[in-house]
């Protein structure tokens, strides 16, 4: 597999050196997340070949594989050995690799309960934007060797470096899992959700939809079931089959051809006066909005940043806006010397992020 680092390499040189865009692709199941890349001339770096497990060892919960492995292959392995990546990463397509499993940095269902994507990963190996071959982190959660590069990899959509490699805690599936549905309004939802949290339960994923709550257990089973008993509400039959719907955007709240704006904000945050078709996830933290590609997206964002987080325009429909929200001049001053510290010629996935880098 060195060979083809060293081509990976090769093309990252050379454009460094010709100031061409690459566009760094893998199986494409992201590609409507982020921004347009900007540039004339943009090459495509595909880093599917590059893929397979490096290690797992299942005793220690800790698994290294190559960023062009497929999502369900390494989930597959895991499953084997009863274990998961507990964030529950969305695919949008049977195609979706680790690396860009990373490099989005989306979590899904489970989020709220284990923690986010960054939370997992250990260690990467990457090329940089001169197409120096670099590694950070480790296999252990204990390595305090250095900055911390191996989670501000994850979520930098590509535009600080290659991911080669990415190494990840993974957790053991649960011994028993229960999915619940309760009617309920919107506000009584979000006051029942905080209310749990603090509580302990072993809610493992939280969805609101059309007045109804839909709670997930996961955890031993008497804890289940003295859960369920304090909870009430009624256990839904195709449980998994829903999850996976929420996790990959098939439920029905998801239309196609409208734009989906993502919100992420307080979870005690009141229901949001917004137009359009809301779903919420996270116990409150999370809120997608279905909406008309005519809704200002300044109201949505403004909306966002009143109740202490931030909009996303996850699938922009017809929308002209830029996908992520505006950073402030001191955040967006962090974010400039970062690019020009990995990717001095701006080579990277220009514009992905935000127009400027």
């Amino acid at each position: 597999m060195q060979n083809l680092i060293d081509q990976f390499a090769g093309t990252i040189r050379v454009a460094a050196e010709r100031k061409v865009p690459l566009q760094i692709c893998g199986g494409g199941s992201k590609e409507f997340y982020g921004n347009r890349i900007v540039g004339q001339n943009i090459c495509m770096l595909d880093v599917t070949a590059y893929s397979g497990i490096v290690a797992y060892e299942p005793t220690e919960l800790v698994v290294t594989a190559r960023a062009g492995t497929r999502l369900t292959d390494l989930e597959a392995q895991l499953h084997k050995h009863r274990q998961m990546l507990a964030f529950e990463p969305p695919h949008f397509g049977a195609a979706a690799t680790l690396g860009g499993c990373i490099a989005a940095g989306l979590s899904g269902p489970r989020r709220a309960s284990v923690g986010a994507v960054r939370d997992f990963v250990l260690g990467v190996r990457m090329l940089d934007g001169r197409g120096d071959d670099l590694r950070f982190g480790g296999q252990v959660m204990k390595n305090v060797a250095g900055y911390d590069i191996s989670r501000l990899m994850t979520g930098s959509m590509g535009t600080l470096g290659l991911l080669l490699e990415i190494s990840l805690k993974v957790l053991p599936l649960p011994p028993m899992e229960m999915t619940l549905s309760l009617q309920m309004k919107q506000a009584v939802a979000i006051e029942k959700m905080n209310l749990w949290a603090g509580k302990p339960l072993p809610i493992s994923a939280t969805c609101f939809c059309n007045d109804a709550l839909t709670l997930r257990l996961s955890g031993a089973e008497a804890a289940v079931h003295a859960a369920h008993m304090k909870l009430g509400g009624e256990e839904v039959a195709e449980a998994a089959a829903f999850w996976q719907s929420v996790r990959e955007q098939t439920h029905l709240f998801f239309q196609p051809g409208k734009s989906l704006w993502r919100l992420s904000m307080k979870s005690t945050t009141p229901p949001l006066s917004l137009p359009g078709q809301q779903l919420i996830e996270w116990g409150g933290a999370l809120r997608w909005l279905i909406s008309d590609a005519a809704m200002d997206a300044g109201t949505v964002r403004a909306a966002a940043k009143t109740a202490g987080g931030h909009a996303t325009l996850f699938r922009n429909g017809e929308s002209s806006a830029a996908a992520f929200h505006p950073l402030t001049a001191e955040m967006m001053n962090i974010h400039r010397r970062l690019k020009e510290k990995f990717d001095p010629m701006g080579i990277l996935n220009p514009g992905r992020m935000y127009p400027e880098l």
